[in-house]
């Protein structure tokens, strides 16, 4: 079933750059900060990992379907715009080809940013560089895992020159992670929850059993060989307690990192909490640090302007660009 009218038309004011009929691009604050300051600024992937800001494709293959209706989520949901949608299927045979998906987001890519190439605060090589990304983040908005050919579409970006995939899931489809044909670089779960309670207040899932597939996901992440990140988007009065709980998750999934980090009020977001019910990163450093105590990870890094802590039992971080 396409995607609706009405959810496009948001997506179209949001500054989504369509690709095909169910995929999407959209270049992000971090992007277009970088290019605006020459490179001064930028985000957490480069300061953790060694990814170009400027450099980075942000796309989802699955545009607008989720199996979650989480209440820190800045995508428009068909019940903020009251109308009736499956969310949460996806027909294979509706699946474009992956070769078709990557060549279409570049140049996606590039209309994003093409507003840039006149910029005389923008230094001419970073700009031409930013055209030609070399880091693909399958995250943007919806549930990559429904997307069925996900693996072909990681080796894609690969055969296509790029350095590095990300995949960020949550984690409800643990059968297509177990026979994914190509690992992506990295490995992103979404870990919203320290228990099934608080799972279901927060995350809102579509499916019955979604609690007990994430399970089984974080049991599968000792399955693959690429670094496997746990990331908890925390909103006070909802899932920022427990760090002993949120430990006890990261030991059943020996994941190389975990990223606590502040749920943000935008997007639609906005409708579900204000400005002041944010977590500050002062406090999402309280957290880590309880977190570390509680798990045995440390402390590695922290990126205030994200409001994001990078935790690990590894001695530093592994520089991926």
């Amino acid at each position: 079933m396409p995607i609706p009218e009405e959810l496009r038309r948001v997506y179209r004011k949001q500054g989504y750059q369509f690709v095909g009929s169910h995929s999407a691009v959209k270049a992000c604050h971090w992007t277009r900060k970088s290019l605006r300051t020459g490179g001064a600024e930028y985000c957490y992937k480069q300061r953790f990992y060694g990814i170009p800001c400027h450099r980075c494709l942000q796309m989802t293959p699955s545009l607008g379907r989720c199996l979650q209706s989480c209440i820190y989520c800045w995508r428009a949901q068909p019940s903020d715009l009251g109308i009736a949608w499956d969310q949460t299927h996806f027909p294979p045979e509706e699946a474009e080809d992956p070769e078709f998906i990557v060549e279409a987001s570049i140049e996606a890519h590039r209309r994003a940013i093409s507003g840039f190439g006149g910029n005389p605060k923008v230094p001419r090589e970073m700009y031409l560089e930013a055209r030609d990304p070399i880091h693909a983040a399958i995250s943007l908005e919806g549930e990559p895992t429904l997307y069925p050919r996900l693996g072909e579409l990681v080796e894609a970006y690969f055969n296509h020159g790029f350095k590095t995939v990300f995949i960020v899931t949550n984690g409800l489809r643990p059968d297509v992670l177990t026979n994914l044909e190509h690992e992506p670089s990295q490995l992103y779960v979404s870990v919203s929850a320290p228990d099934e309670e608080t799972y279901r207040r927060t995350c809102r899932p579509l499916v019955r059993d979604g609690w007990k597939r994430l399970m089984e996901t974080l049991e599968l992440l000792n399955s693959f060989s690429c670094p496997t990140v746990l990331r908890h988007t925390l909103l006070p009065g909802y899932n920022m307690h427990s760090p002993e709980a949120y430990a006890r998750l990261a030991e059943l999934s020996n994941a190389t990192y975990i990223e606590p980090k502040a749920a943000m009020s935008v997007g639609y977001a906005r409708y579900r909490f204000g400005y002041d019910e944010m977590t500050r990163h002062s406090d999402i450093r309280r957290f880590a640090e309880a977190l570390a105590e509680a798990s045995g990870y440390r402390i590695l890094d922290e990126h205030p302007p994200s409001s994001v802590v990078l935790l690990s039992r590894l001695e530093k971080p592994i520089k991926l660009c």
